[in-house]
């Protein structure tokens, strides 16, 4: 009888998995751009103390080494400092990194679909939940999709000159970030690649004449001061990037472990996507306080500006379609998705 105890006991025992012994887990998180961003707050303010209060139920500790700002990372080298293994975590930016992550710019190519940031997020994480082919760059250069997808708030156009039609922005120099300067084409405006941390100064100076820019940022880079026209089209909301984490590293990983940084991206996203929309609202008042003219631009000047754009969507897509990435499949899926979701899109990117 003692025998076959003994032997139910070493049955269950085998049964049920060992708990995993207590770890002191070590993490640098890099981002390029410094705290003052939203995106980057996201980590110590949501992402750091979610993971450390997870990562506790299961007796384990976690200590972050926080390297935002160039410390470790340029803006746009964080998904190749991740890959390296030179930190575990990045703020992998796909708007200036579209070589490694091209079909994650499929926003950036379709304007004028919609302006909710949360409903774009959403959109997006679901995409790389279900997609293959969402996270097949990752894959490709040895990082993970964790989640906390970063969405910017609707762009919109900030000007030295007042805008009452599209013909006023005929020969003036605009800059843009990244694709969305081809949202430029058909206005008569020159497109100029620019980004956050010249505007201000390239403005003043007369590089050029305007900026496509959000409200949140346009607020503490006090662009109303250089650019005191703002012209809201409805441009919409975009997706920038992600958290993603070296693929080694995380595989490597006990399985609660792994549950404790996805929590902590959900966690951040969320934090991110609240303060994001009381920031704009916030934003938008204190530029108009401030002397800024704030105008919304008519149905009429939304849709010229919509028609007039080249469809830069699908020679995008067939681009990379030839390259192997599959761009066409996600510009269906993103734009179907968004439909589904109630988005109303100026133009079918998609079907045209």
């Amino acid at each position: 009888m003692r025998l076959k105890t003994l032997g139910l006991a070493a049955a269950l025992a085998l049964a049920v998995p060992a708990a995993s012994s207590a770890e002191d887990f070590t993490v640098t998180l890099v981002a390029g751009h410094p705290p003052v961003f939203r995106w980057v707050r996201m980590m110590p303010e949501a992402f750091i103390p979610t993971v450390t209060a997870e990562l506790a139920k299961h007796g384990h500790s976690v200590t972050f080494s926080e390297q935002y700002g160039g410390a470790l990372a340029k803006v746009g080298d964080e998904l190749e400092t991740v890959e390296a293994g030179l930190a575990e975590i990045g703020s992998c930016q796909a708007l200036f990194d579209p070589a490694k992550l091209a079909v994650q710019n499929v926003t950036y190519y379709t304007p004028f679909v919609s302006s909710d940031v949360r409903l774009v997020g959403q959109v997006i994480d679901k995409l790389h939940a279900d997609e293959p082919a969402m996270t097949q760059a990752y894959g490709e250069n040895g990082v993970v999709y964790i989640g906390a997808p970063i969405t910017i708030d609707d762009y919109m156009l900030m000007t030295n000159f007042p805008v009452t039609s599209l013909a006023d922005l005929q020969g003036r120099k605009i800059a843009a970030p990244g694709a969305a300067i081809n949202w430029l084409s058909g206005t008569g405006a020159v497109g100029v690649a620019g980004n956050l941390t010249t505007y201000y100064n390239e403005i003043k100076t007369g590089v050029y004449d305007g900026v496509l820019v959000f409200a949140s940022a346009a607020l503490p880079g006090k662009l109303y001061e250089v650019a005191p026209y703002i012209t809201r089209f409805g441009l919409g909301a975009q997706y920038a990037g992600s958290l993603c984490a070296n693929k080694d590293w995380w595989d490597g990983l006990p399985e609660e472990a792994r549950a404790a940084f996805i929590a902590g991206s959900k966690a951040a996203q969320e934090w991110y996507t609240t303060e994001l929309e009381k920031a704009v609202t916030g934003a938008l008042a204190k530029m108009g306080e401030a002397g800024a003219t704030i105008t919304e631009a008519s149905d009429e000047m939304r849709m010229g500006w919509a028609k007039g754009m080249d469809n830069a969507a699908k020679k995008w897509a067939a681009e990379l379609d030839a390259q192997g990435k599959p761009a066409s499949h996600i510009l269906s899926t993103y734009m179907e998705a968004m439909r589904a979701a109630g988005a109303k899109p100026l133009r079918d990117w998609d079907k045209e």
